[in-house]
């Protein structure tokens, strides 16, 4: 849903809608008046262009905004990130995160291909 709303307003907009609602749900209007709280957040302009593509321009519709990049979960694996780029040890990760020792060590494999993917600067 926020690749939608990134499509129509930008990631400006996606971003600052997941800020603002993410995680509730919210009604958007077929066509949203200049004083809705979407178009508050992002301009009359942006909200009716994201008013259309959710809705299709049809009727009203209620939908469970995600929380997107500020979300707990987002937050936590950028947490878990840092701890394996720091070198912390899996069982601190673990304790300081929530995480188990079997999603560090997913983590970290992650990391490990993401950096084996990108080509050396020197």
């Amino acid at each position: 849903m926020l690749a939608q709303i990134a499509n129509v307003a930008g990631e400006e907009a996606a971003v600052a809608i997941a800020e603002a609602v993410g995680g509730t749900q919210v009604y958007i209007p077929p066509v949203p008046d200049a004083d809705h709280w979407m178009s508050r957040l992002v301009g009359h302009k942006a909200a009716l262009a994201i008013a259309d593509r959710l809705t299709l321009g049809v009727g009203g519709i209620r939908l469970d905004m995600p929380s997107g990049p500020s979300g707990y979960a987002a937050k936590t694996r950028q947490k878990v990130d840092r701890m394996i780029a720091a070198g912390r040890s899996e069982r601190d990760i673990a304790l300081a995160t929530g995480y188990t020792g079997r999603g560090v060590r997913k983590r970290r494999r992650l990391s490990r291909e993401r950096d084996a993917r990108q080509p050396r600067l020197i």
